[in-house]
């Protein structure tokens, strides 16, 4: 699928327009998070979503190559957004004061602020969140007439568009708020940190690793796509950028071309489940549930690793299968040597990740591993230019002493260092040229960060709509209901939703609409609170995965030069574990680390959690085999249906369901070692 916001900036008068526009966008969201400039929260929310309609509307018409007066209209609408915008600053007191009883002028620009948002939406993502958001918002005004239970008492125009274009709720409501917090700045970090060549060390170490096992380049693909996860959590920008790497590496050692752009696709969305930095979701969760954002991480990072390994697994298994053999050892990068060369790259995520354990706030984090990312990109570029290494190593010693006196002088201390060496950088070789780089991370980091911005700012109707209408409710009830009978009738309904919403809807827009829906009621049925949405959040994910509108597996389409279509029923092959752990979460919360289920009662805590671990693993190799039909040999097919009943009896968590489950494992692996052993045996 074509993203229109993915050619970058057009190189004509215009493009060079919106592109300081972007450095600018992005220059406030840095003096915002670092409170240069101190504003109120509802300012603060309208004036991002002013710059983001300023910048998507001329954007998504360059793109699209659209005629001089569709530019035109473009550049009126992207005026209007900023007006707004205005508005909401101007008007600020006063819009207070008479909140509930607006007058006739806010209405209006209330009109046109919605107008406006959905029309952006329309842009840049397509039609399906807009007229799914757009039917939330129809139900606003005109749900009083459906039959029961599906009514409510009835509210007229200024309700609404007081509750969705004023306040904080709607259009500016806690996904737009997130997203003009924690959401841009970790974009814009993971931008840096692809200029300062991020994807290049993450690609040498994963070739140097296991590029030369069977099944190498998959394998590369894998935990590649894994570490720049990390810090981009977007899976379609994973694709886009180590899939060109990773995808013809893998075709070109005989993977199928559907294979391919299935790993690729399937671990480059596993990025946004991989602490430490996840994705946008993992924000919006620790916000909108109140918890620490270190409590999200510790929830996820057991069934990260689970559904990379699995990943890791089915790769190993197709090429065992297809006899794929690994690359020349003397054709690969040396690890340690991409590590000795870029091992500097790694300290702004670590910090990060310090920070974020060590509970301050993602926003300050994120401020931190930006600021220390800058400073390495400057600083390594008048070392360069130093005499001799002593040199080099007190200048290192005296730049990181700067660094640490962030934390007792704040962010005065960075912005004067950066200053300094942004001067210095203007005198030595190649400092222009690096500071080219941090201006185009500057404008990268924006346009990245638009269809993010929009999605929340449009799926802001829809929470928007729960909150005002109570509608969330009646699903919710529904849900609770057929869980009173069956859990996982329930879990499996909530599933559906997601992956049916998934359907052309971002992973973001996605989690906060089943949250709202499905969250409480899964709660309501004994779930953790955590455990019920990282349930849903998973199954967001999967649905870019899942046909007929997988958005990463469409975007893996023109690389892996392959129909979209078969790759992602590749891709849902080789993310099983992604369809299996969630499940096995709501009914051992010990795979999550949280408290709570009958098996930690009976066992305690850690043993519950060592226990659920294994018999998940055991799973996923099960499911794997089933899939593939390969271990050591091709499986006959009722020896993958053996296989596949062991898997599904364990992930059932039913009375004796793990004692049926462990042995039939014990009986398929027996037998398929003996049979493979026979066979060995005649064929020598």
């Amino acid at each position: 699928m074509h993203d229109p916001l993915g050619a970058g900036f057009p190189a004509t008068r215009e493009g060079r327009i919106l592109f300081w526009i972007a450095v600018v966008f992005s220059v406030y969201q840095i003096a915002t998070a670092a409170h240069l400039i101190s504003l109120s929260s509802q300012v603060l929310r309208a004036a991002h979503v002013g710059f983001l309609l300023l910048l998507a509307f001329p954007l998504a018409a360059a793109a699209r190559n659209a005629t001089p007066a569709w530019r035109a209209a473009a550049w009126g609408l992207a005026a209007v957004g900023v007006f707004v915008a205005l508005y909401q600053w101007w008007e600020y007191n006063g819009l207070i004061l008479r909140s509930g009883d607006l007058l006739t002028r806010d209405i209006v620009v209330g009109c046109v602020a919605l107008a406006t948002v959905f029309a952006a939406a329309w842009l840049v993502m397509g039609p399906a969140l807009p007229i799914i958001s757009g039917l939330f918002l129809a139900y606003c005004l005109f749900g009083e007439y459906l039959p029961r239970p599906f009514d409510h008492r009835g509210y007229d125009l200024s309700q609404v568009i007081d509750h969705m274009a004023y306040g904080t709720e709607g259009i500016y409501g806690i996904p737009i708020y997130v997203s003009a917090t924690y959401i841009f700045l970790f974009i814009l970090f993971g931008s840096f940190l692809e200029k300062a060549g991020m994807i290049k060390l993450f690609t040498d170490v994963s070739l140097g690793l296991v590029g030369h096992a069977r099944g190498g380049a998959a394998k590369v693909s894998v935990i590649s796509s894994a570490l720049m996860g990390t810090i981009s959590g977007s899976g379609v920008a994973n694709v886009v950028t180590t899939g060109q790497f990773t995808i013809p590496l893998m075709k070109k050692f005989g993977y199928r071309a559907a294979f391919a752009g299935g790993v690729e696709a399937t671990a480059s969305m596993g990025g946004q489940i991989m602490p430490p930095v996840m994705g946008a979701v993992a924000f919006i969760m620790a916000e909108t549930l109140g918890v620490e954002y270190y409590e999200v991480v510790k929830a996820a990072i057991i069934p990260a690793l689970l559904y990379f390994a699995s990943a890791f697994w089915m790769v190993h298994l197709e090429a065992g299968k297809h006899g794929l053999l690994g690359l020349k050892r003397s054709e690969l990068p040396s690890a340690t040597a991409a590590l000795k060369n870029g091992w500097y790259l790694i300290l702004p995520l670590a910090v990060l990740v310090w920070l974020l354990f060590s509970g301050y706030t993602p926003l300050f984090a994120g401020t931190v591993g930006l600021a220390l990312t800058v400073l390495l990109i400057l600083g390594a570029t008048v070392a360069l230019g130093l005499p001799n290494a002593a040199v080099r190593t007190v200048f290192w010693i005296g730049l990181g002493l700067v660094a640490a006196s962030f934390f007792r002088f704040g962010i005065g201390a960075i912005v004067g260092a950066v200053a300094i060496l942004i001067l210095v950088n203007l005198v030595v070789a190649g400092g222009r040229d690096t500071l080219a780089a941090c201006r185009d991370s500057l404008a990268d980091g924006a346009r990245n960060a638009l269809p993010v911005g929009v999605a929340c700012a449009v799926v802001g109707v829809i929470v928007g709509t729960m909150t005002l209408t109570g509608v969330a409710n009646t699903f919710g009830q529904f849900i609770v209901s057929v869980g009173q009978n069956s859990l996982f009738l329930s879990l499996l309904l909530t599933m559906v939703t997601c992956i049916f919403l998934g359907m052309g809807i971002p992973t973001i827009p996605n989690y906060i609409i089943t949250s709202s829906i499905a969250g409480p009621a899964l709660l309501d049925l004994g779930v953790p609170l955590i455990v019920s949405h990282m349930f849903v959040f998973y199954f967001g994910i999967l649905a870019d995965l899942t046909p007929p509108v997988a958005l990463a597996c469409f975007a893996a389409s023109p690389i892996a030069k392959e129909s979209g279509f078969r790759i992602s029923l590749e891709a849902i092959k080789v993310a099983a574990a992604g369809f299996v752990i969630p499940f096995m979460a709501v009914y051992t919360p010990a795979l999550m680390l949280q408290e709570g289920g009958a098996l930690a009662g009976a066992i305690g805590y850690w043993p519950a959690v060592g226990y659920v671990v294994i018999k998940t693993a055991l799973a996923i190799a099960l499911w794997g085999v089933a899939v593939i039909g390969f271990l050591r040999m091709r499986l006959a097919l009722w020896e993958r249906a053996l296989a596949a009943a062991a898997a599904f009896t364990l992930v059932a968590a039913l009375p004796v369901t793990d004692e049926i489950g462990f042995v039939l494992a014990i009986v398929f692996f027996a037998q398929h070692w003996w049979r493979s052993r026979a066979a060995a045996a005649s064929a020598a």
